[in-house]
């Protein structure tokens, strides 16, 4: 067990793709879904960081500290310190992204307007989400405090979208600095109404919102006022102030293409009734754009959201695992950048929820009907999600596993959570009809496994709890290291069971004989059509294989 007190490293620097970058690798997905849309009144946020990074699971101890006490502001990428910031009286421990009062924050980059960044500001979205997981107990105090610790130190990253979840509600906050010298940032956050999801994916989603409605929008006093001095919105324009419209203008068909189909997946399939277009994801002219909420066809559980991030655009006209570009075993990925030009004219691929330059994906779930120790609950894995395997980790624990804290991105190692998944990926992409059908398996059996557990194993340690508080934290810290431990030596046998069931082309079957299964009619026919002339045997030639 690794007893390090630091913050899960889960590269919080890895959604820093602007809306308009859209060829970038770095992007995150987020879900938000509140009481009323959950199947048993768990408030429930997702996040996938999606770079090119190596996560590390790590854990910040709360405490008091004494008066006058200062803390590093450091950027993740370099560990470079930016300032120092005045450390709160009491602190509270942070376990991955989420706190020991079921506090949770993750985070979309939405870029905004470049000439808003203020370079010199102390706080990065990263270090300040760090700051506020560490302080506050509620989502409104959250908000609150991250418009509080922008005036003061200062903002550095770009617009960001934030979810931001408690055990009872959940909102939705949108950022962005006032560029250089100029300390704080302007903002809105909505609450997602009770029964509703909503999801943001790198493109700004709040439009026009009510000023008068303080229980369920809060805003920067100065959030129209600022665009109007900046020119961004025109009083005099008969139209209602819009905040993505002055501080996120960028809503091109690329940018569509690569944000709003990530939202459009979650909604057509948590809401199929409604039947939602595509036209806007498109990039049609005149299209109209999704409902900030909705209202999910049937409630949601932690087993449906999972569904969710590993979404290709399965059984639509985009479905990645169709087509040419899926190659011959039909494989979701599509190698970086997101677009590209062939005789000069432009095209781009799909960009899906589950992508493979994901560094980690969770589902946080948080609930009021259980003791904070209990009830919070982040079901982490390493790597993208549609190839891991999701593992609980309770917000109370005091230890995590080596296998999820250690590692290096330059070298590999089997003793390491993130290489031995990544292994499994790459494994499966380039083989995706033939292996991915044995990670399935596997996903299925162990989380569906821990999913049947997750009642019996919170029943009893609501009831240690009650006596006896740090009893409950050791038994939770137990069940959370040894069901890892066991997710990540079923992640090392089955590399080892791919590497050596698909070996050179063949696939052994069950006695281990080595068998061809050749390719499937749809590819030879795309063969064909493309080299036949080549590839055609003379009538009379014997079908022999050398």
């Amino acid at each position: 067990m690794n007893r390090d007190r630091h913050v899960l490293h889960v590269g919080l620097v890895a959604c820093a793709l602007a809306a308009s970058a859209v060829a970038s690798a770095r992007a995150c997905t987020s879900i938000l879904v509140s009481r009323g849309a959950s199947r048993d009144g768990s408030v429930m946020v997702t996040y996938s960081a999606d770079a090119p990074f190596m996560p590390k699971l790590l854990r910040v101890a709360g405490g008091v500290h004494p008066p006058g006490t200062m803390v590093d502001v450091k950027a993740w990428e370099d560990d470079e310190v930016r300032g120092q910031v005045r450390q709160a009286e009491k602190t509270y421990t942070v376990v991955g992204l989420m706190n020991e009062n079921q506090l949770s924050l993750v985070e979309t980059t939405t870029g905004g307007r470049k000439e808003l960044v203020d370079p010199d500001g102390q706080l990065d979205y990263d270090g300040l989400m760090l700051l506020v997981l560490q302080r506050a107990r509620t989502a409104r105090e959250a908000i609150t405090l991250v418009d509080s610790l922008c005036r003061e130190y200062g903002y550095s990253s770009s617009g960001e979208s934030f979810s931001i979840a408690d055990k009872n509600e959940v909102w939705l906050m949108e950022l962005i600095g006032k560029g250089p010298g100029v300390k704080g940032v302007v903002w809105v956050a909505a609450r997602v109404p009770d029964g509703c999801i909503t999801a943001h994916a790198n493109m700004s989603r709040i439009t026009t919102f009510p000023l008068d409605d303080p229980e369920n929008w809060r805003y920067s006093a100065d959030v129209v006022q600022f665009a109007t001095d900046r020119g961004y919105y025109k009083t005099d324009s008969g139209r209602p102030f819009s905040y993505r419209d002055a501080y996120h203008p960028d809503t091109s068909a690329s940018a569509r293409r690569a944000c709003a189909g990530r939202v459009w997946s979650v909604y057509r399939r948590s809401a199929p009734a409604a039947n939602f277009s595509d036209a806007w994801f498109r990039g049609e002219e005149g299209s109209e754009d999704y409902p900030l909420f909705i209202k999910p066809d049937a409630p949601l559980g932690v087993k449906d959201l999972m569904g969710l991030m590993r979404d290709h655009f399965e059984g639509t006209p985009y479905d990645m695992t169709k087509g040419v570009d899926a190659g011959p075993f039909g494989s979701p990925l599509r190698a970086r950048d997101l677009t590209f030009k062939v005789d000069g004219q432009g095209y781009m691929w799909e960009r899906p929820i589950s992508t493979q330059q994901a560094g980690f994906v969770v589902v946080n779930q948080m609930r009021a009907s259980l003791p904070d120790a209990v009830g919070g609950v982040t079901w982490f894995t390493p790597d993208e999600a549609s190839t891991s395997c999701f593992t609980p980790f309770y917000c109370a624990v005091d230890a995590l596993p080596a296998s999820y804290t250690d590692g290096d991105y330059q070298k590999f190692s089997w003793d390491s959570a993130w290489w031995v998944t990544n292994l499994v990926s790459n494994l499966a992409y380039d083989r995706w009809s033939r292996v991915y059908p044995d990670v399935r398996k596997a996903q299925v059996e162990q989380e569906e496994a821990l999913l049947k557990m997750q009642p019996v194993i919170e029943e009893t340690a609501a009831k240690l709890a009650a006596a006896d508080p740090a009893l409950a934290q050791t038994f939770l810290t137990n069940y959370s290291v040894s069901t890892a431990d066991a997710v990540f030596r079923r992640w090392q046998a089955l590399a080892q069971t791919v590497l050596t069931t698909h070996v050179d082309g063949y696939q052994k079957d069950v006695r281990g004989e080595p068998k061809a299964p050749g390719y499937s009619p749809e590819w030879l026919r795309q063969v064909v059509a493309g080299r036949g002339a080549q590839l055609k045997l003379p009538a009379r030639a014997a079908e022999t294989d050398h």
